[in-house]
């Protein structure tokens, strides 16, 4: 399993990274590994979805319209 985590990365090496990666993906070593900490292993990558931008109706409307450069008051305004 760790191989296949390095095979992800495009790695041929195996590191902890690795280890780490498989035992806590995996249900079993999971629960057996739980209380043990895996040297220079890292944390599993994990964002909280409260903490994501909300997608709204406006933002995808706004996306597909074209986007010209006149739309926002034309010329700088003068020097004086």
């Amino acid at each position: 399993m760790a191989g296949n985590a390095a095979r992800d990365n495009k790695k041929n090496r195996i590191i902890p990274r690795h280890v780490l990666l498989a035992v806590r993906n995996d249900e079993e070593l999971g629960k057996l590994l739980a209380g043990v900490t895996i040297a220079h292993g890292g944390v599993l990558p994990n964002i909280n979805p409260v903490l994501l931008p909300k997608k709204t109706e406006r933002a995808a409307n706004t996306s597909k319209e074209p986007k010209s450069p006149k739309a926002k008051g034309g010329k700088s305004p003068k020097k004086a």
